[in-house]
């Protein structure tokens, strides 16, 4: 696929991008703790403009097609990702991840995304140039999995997933967490730390969200670059995000809705798509179908308009219970745990 953007941008891009990762990760590994509500504020401030100003250098470097469809790419990869933070939440919650160590874990489990979205863009892009027919099964896939997003139970916990009891019947884990390390050493036998189980059930998550993510970008840009781009963007400053929200995320009840809204919306766009490009000798003859495409400018408004009533709305109704409880509404790690230093044994 050719692209307008100079090679050196995408190629400095990428290498930038890597790099603030890595020293993203190496800072974790130094000095795992729980971020102040400041810091966690000053990190996502820091990565939400980092994406705006990419996403003028796309406008000037490029033309007002591609920046629109990094934008409206990153501001649906940026909802999927916070959807998949809701299930991180869940996870570490689960298994008890003492907070100093959940950095670490969330670090990992983006990395994690990362791969395995790195690994479908390739495929995707692939699959596109050679069968356009393929959004048809892209198109559906979204509308199932924006039914599966309102439906009741979506993300309930239903205790250790098949692969978890697989894994807990081949290898031996430890009752306790040793800090961050993967194995420990009890009564002198040498053991796994729950750690593994979090790590291998975010990694689970990760791929599964990677099935929604990938094709909901693919019906917004085709352009790989922007599709990657759009997901790293997208994945960087989650972690600060989880503390910066704390239990804010489990008190968002209308958040699925503008979700499985956007899910919809570009399952249908990409279903009117694969019409109009259609090549299918069972489809109107193998021709053309003469139906409406919704231009990226569109899509990036519904984007912006279903998650900001989904936010907005469910703020307020989350302000309306804390207060007819007699609370205030609380975002962020509390102070105390704020404070807290690394668990030792």
């Amino acid at each position: 696929m050719n692209s307008v953007l100079p090679l050196w941008f995408e190629i400095g891009s990428m290498v930038v991008l890597v790099g603030i990762l890595v020293i993203d990760l190496l800072l974790i590994i130094r000095r795992p703790h729980v971020p102040s509500m400041r810091e966690a504020s000053l990190w996502v401030g820091f990565y939400v403009l980092l994406a705006l100003l990419f996403g003028g250098a796309i406008f000037l470097l490029g033309d007002v097609q591609h920046g629109t469809e990094f934008l409206a790419g990153w501001l649906t990869e940026y909802s999927l990702s916070i959807d998949n933070l809701f299930v991180f939440v869940l996870i570490l919650a689960a298994f008890k991840v003492p907070m100093a160590y959940q950095q670490r874990a969330l670090m990992i489990g983006i990395v994690l995304a990362l791969v395995f979205r790195g690994i479908f863009i390739l495929v995707g892009a692939a699959i596109i140039e050679r069968f356009i027919a393929v959004f048809f099964i892209f198109g559906a896939w979204l509308i199932w999995t924006a039914w599966q997003q309102i439906k009741p139970g979506g993300h309930d916990d239903q205790g250790d997933s098949w692969i978890i009891r697989q894994v807990k019947k081949v290898l031996p884990f430890s009752d306790e967490y040793d800090g961050g390390k993967l194995r420990t050493t009890v009564d002198g036998k040498r053991m796994f730390t729950p750690f593994l189980l979090v790590l291998i059930s975010l990694g689970a998550t990760d791929l599964l969200f990677a099935l929604d993510s990938i094709p909901a970008i693919f019906g917004i840009t085709q352009s790989p670059f922007i599709v990657f781009t759009a997901n790293v963007f997208a994945l960087m400053g989650l972690r600060q995000l989880y503390f910066l929200l704390g239990g804010l995320l489990e008190r968002l009840p209308y958040l699925k809705y503008g979700i499985a809204a956007i899910l919809a919306f570009i399952g249908v766009k990409l279903i009117l798509h694969a019409l109009h490009e259609n090549e299918l000798p069972f489809i109107n003859g193998g021709e053309h179908v003469p139906v409406p495409e919704i231009s990226t400018m569109m899509s990036l408004a519904f984007i912006v308009l279903a998650m900001g009533v989904a936010t907005i709305a469910s703020v307020m109704k989350a302000n309306k219970d804390a207060k007819a409880h007699g609370e205030r509404l609380h975002l962020g790690a509390s102070e105390a745990e704020s404070h807290e230093g690394p668990h030792t044994k």
